[in-house]
């Protein structure tokens, strides 16, 4: 059960594990730890570093100078691909949804800092568009390499199962064991890496994904798409694992009014985090997913005597984007 991928060195890691003693105090228990992939380094950080680190590895190791990968108009993944493709010196383009604003902020005024190519595709923000951009770019010589969407391929699952070996090191120095870990879930890689990595070393911690996104991925539905990345990527590491729907927890009662759509449970969130723990987060993931962990502590599914990791995964450029949005008391 082992991989020898190439690997480009983009980040800083391990990242910390501290407790949020206040946020936990404010909210009667349980015990709440934090996971801060928002200190990655890279472009401000995110947990997308850690899966480029492995696709950009590949795209060096394939001989690409162009990478290509889509998203949202504060797509994160974006914003450190941008950045990761500055590092090691390739042509970057970006295949945004919606349309060009008259005025560029948060994630998509990084993008433009680091220099890329931005394609704007309307509804399509999940990279329908570029198959043409592909044809396009060869047609001038260059070698492009397709990021997926989030970053979320086997490659990207085996940044976290790793990343999910990284956390029990810390946990084990602090002699500290979870109950539950709690994160966004958007594009899948995550998720699939840490179901791998909490099988692998055998932690039968609770892996609770908070649903982002109403969408599907390639036309399967969520739920599927991410066991069916858990499988794949075990082959890839030929581990003699099969996952089925009995292995995923994706709680999708957070969705809301849609991706990107900010209400009253992420502004609470970000407020509560800010206000208690100095930490910001971010409205479109990390909020809706701290949101999710406030009413499942509220509500008795996480009880005062459980020990709970929040993953944060990044995203705070995007709160400038979204200050009209926001409504912080």
């Amino acid at each position: 059960m082992t991989h020898n991928l190439p690997k480009a060195s983009l980040g800083y890691f391990p990242t910390p594990l501290i407790e949020l003693t206040r946020l936990s105090a404010k909210l009667g228990g349980p015990k709440i730890y934090m996971k801060r992939d928002d200190n990655t380094g890279l472009a401000l950080g995110g947990n997308k570093t850690r899966k480029l680190e492995y696709i950009m590895g590949d795209a060096l190791a394939k001989g690409a100078d162009t990478v290509i990968t889509a998203g949202a108009i504060q797509s994160n993944h974006c914003r450190q691909t941008a950045g990761a493709a500055a590092s090691l010196g390739l042509e970057c383009h970006l295949v945004l949804g919606g349309e060009e604003p008259t005025q560029p902020q948060g994630n998509l005024l990084l993008d433009k800092v680091y220099g890329c190519h931005i394609h704007w595709a309307g509804e399509n923000r999940k990279g329908e568009d570029i198959p043409a951009l592909v044809e396009q770019l060869k047609a001038e010589g260059k070698k492009p390499y397709i990021i997926p969407y989030g970053g979320s391929n086997e490659l990207g699952a085996v940044a976290f199962i790793e990343a999910y070996k990284e956390l029990d090191s810390q946990r084990r120095d602090l002699n500290v064991t979870f109950t539950h870990i709690i994160f966004a879930s958007s594009s899948g890689a995550t998720q699939a890496g840490l179901i791998i990595g909490n099988k692998i070393l055998e932690t039968n911690c609770q892996l609770v994904g908070i649903n982002i996104d109403k969408g599907e991925m390639d036309k399967v539905p969520f739920d599927e798409h991410i066991i069916s990345l858990a499988n794949s990527t075990a082959q890839l590491i030929e581990a003699d694992y099969q996952f089925t729907a009995n292995d995923l927890i994706l709680n999708s009662n957070y969705v809301g009014d849609g991706y990107g759509v900010i209400g009253e449970l992420e502004n609470e969130a970000i407020a509560m985090t800010a206000q208690n723990e100095g930490i910001l987060l971010d409205p479109v993931y990390t909020g809706r997913a701290m949101g999710g962990l406030i009413d499942m502590i509220r509500t008795g599914q996480i009880k005062s005597e459980d020990t709970v990791l929040f993953w944060h995964t990044g995203g705070a450029p995007a709160l400038f984007a979204y200050a009209e949005d926001l409504d912080i008391r």
